[in-house]
């Protein structure tokens, strides 16, 4: 029998109860407070003087991609990349020191180093004109490629936009070299050879590296397709997984019918490697894309004169475009009913407004045909929510899992977002404090790589609604500030009840696995905007240090 004693902090145990000691024996709580000094003089235990810090349940991941986010150590590392003469640059670099490598594949850049975000295929070839290159950006939802990886995918100027998918054109017709959405991006994703296994596994080892560094023990894979499936199935059996995963298995509108007779099998699959670490009890459904390149399905029409070319599901012209819904009519209530029936729990992306009532409706479709039952479904990202819509969430058991970080006047929202909304209706993005006083079950992701994976780092926005430089003073829209113990319960023990593990980990309390996070100082006596600096000591799963800082 192993056991642990904690002292020497304080121990926040995520129920509005605090310690200054807790006994942890084979990677259970087994007591706090004077019991746990008592029990632990009569046994063979070590001793972690918490030297002042603060141990805390640690954090959890409700909406991330943890695969691509280890992916893109493998490409061009083009994410910090402040031009797009310095992507330009980063790839040829890239490119001429993997001179064998037959398709150059990298990720995320910032969509908003170009105006409307429309990147040019030629701008590519200076850097490599003889390879294909692919580079995914931020938002992950649009593609960049260079004219030999739009000639391989066959696009050519005659290709019309297809379902689901747009592909910009310059002026004289051709095409651009930038791919929106799925239907897009896939004319070029299904032309790639796939990466190698050993590499994608190494990947989710990349993965729990950056998230364990940061208090993160359980993620939700927000995006898992049947090959991904496999990746991690196998790194279970090899024993490469070294955090805790559980899978979104991918609904596409374009073969769901197909797809539907899959997911209980990748479930069985998941069950059958055994191990504790992994589960696959989600569905995924996207029922719109992103404000950025106006595909996210607003209820009124984005601003007009930004955007000339439209294409996809649902699309209208600049002045009445509306955006894009994937699953048109009542498809997504449909599929979203047989997900249900498998026990499968619901998984929506919802970003505009329109897509956010879709989503709502298409849950409320599910309770009047299924019943009552704890199915948890959540609607992910949640950034334009009509008033009228607030209140659903907690009558029909809804979890908002919405992203803090993305709350701030950075160049994302000024200069891609605001023009597309308009000031009024930007004004009324991630109503955090809100849907949470409204009793809905608010819990927080980061939807990594897109944004940061440093639960610190959106506890400081959700807590100030100020980028890191401080602006605005007094926070953006500040009337959505969400105090700290609530931001902190939303990492946690909110997430923990996404996953449907609130008796597993995500608060300390006896029994409950010791899944920790050990923080240098007490986050709810730090400034908001000096958050993301606090240091994390140590990060804990099932009672063993999965993470330990070296200084």
């Amino acid at each position: 029998m192993s056991s642990t004693l904690f002292t020497g902090g304080v121990v926040w145990t995520g129920d509005g109860v605090e310690s200054d000691a807790l006994l942890v024996t084979d990677g259970i709580v087994r007591a706090l407070g004077a019991q746990a000094r008592h029990l632990a003089d009569g046994i063979d235990c070590e001793h972690v003087d918490l030297d002042g810090g603060f141990l805390m349940p640690s954090f959890g991941d409700g909406h991330a991609h943890p695969l691509y986010g280890g992916l893109e150590s493998v490409g061009p590392r083009v994410r910090g990349c402040g031009s797009v003469d310095e992507i330009v640059a980063a790839v040829k670099v890239y490119a001429e020191e993997h001179p064998d490598e037959e398709w150059i594949v990298g990720a995320s850049y910032d969509g908003s180093l170009a105006p409307g975000g429309l990147f040019d295929a030629r701008w590519l070839d200076a850097a490599v004109p003889d390879r294909p290159v692919v580079l995914r950006a931020w938002d992950y939802h649009t593609l960049w490629c260079n004219t030999a990886a739009i000639e391989r995918a066959g696009i050519t100027p005659d290709t019309p936009d297809p379902v689901l998918g747009e592909i910009p054109h310059r002026p004289d017709g051709s095409v651009l070299g930038t791919l929106r959405e799925w239907g897009a991006t896939d004319l070029v994703m299904n032309v790639m050879p796939p990466r190698d296994e050993a590499q994608r596994i190494a990947a989710l080892g990349t993965a729990a590296d950056y998230y364990l560094a940061r208090g993160v023990t359980w993620v939700q894979d927000a995006w898992v397709e049947p090959g991904d499936v496999a990746t991690y199935v196998e790194a279970a059996r090899q024993g490469a997984l070294r955090m805790r995963f559980n899978l979104a298995l991918y609904a596409d509108p374009r073969h769901f019918d197909s797809q539907i007779e899959q997911f209980a099998a990748s479930r069985s699959a998941v069950e059958d490697a055994g191990s504790p670490l992994l589960t696959a009890q989600t569905v995924k459904f996207f029922a719109d894309g992103v404000v950025e390149n106006e595909t996210g399905a607003l209820l009124a029409p984005y601003c007009s004169g930004l955007h000339s070319h439209s294409g996809g599901a649902e699309r209208r012209d600049s002045g009445e475009n509306l955006g894009m819904q994937n699953w048109e009519g009542d498809s997504l209530a449909e599929a979203a009913r047989r997900v249900d029936e498998l026990g499968l729990q619901i998984h929506i992306h919802a970003i505009g407004d329109a897509a956010v009532r879709q989503a709502l409706d298409a849950i409320e479709y599910v309770l009047s045909c299924n019943g009552s039952r704890d199915r948890r479904p959540v609607i992910a990202h949640v950034q334009l929510v009509d008033e009228t819509d607030i209140g659903r969430f907690a009558a029909l058991g809804v979890i908002p899992n919405m992203q803090p970080l993305w709350a701030q006047m950075d160049a994302l929202m000024t200069v891609l977002t605001i023009p597309r909304l308009g000031e009024e209706r930007a004004d009324r993005q991630y109503q955090m404090h809100s849907l949470n006083s409204s009793g809905a079950a608010l819990a927080f992701g980061s939807d990594w790589p897109v944004s940061s994976g440093a639960p610190l780092d959106g506890i400081a926005v959700a807590t100030s609604r100020r980028t890191t430089d401080g602006q605005p003073e007094g926070g953006w829209t500040p009337h959505e500030i969400v105090p700290i113990d609530r931001a902190l319960s939303s990492y946690t023990s909110a997430v923990a009840y996404q996953a449907f593990a609130e008796n597993a980990w995500g608060r300390i309390t006896l029994g409950s696995d010791a899944d920790f996070v050990w923080l240098g100082r007490d986050p709810r006596a730090v400034p908001a905007l000096e958050l993301p600096a606090l240091p994390i000591r140590a990060t804990y799963l099932r009672g063993e240090p999965a993470y330990t800082a070296t200084t």
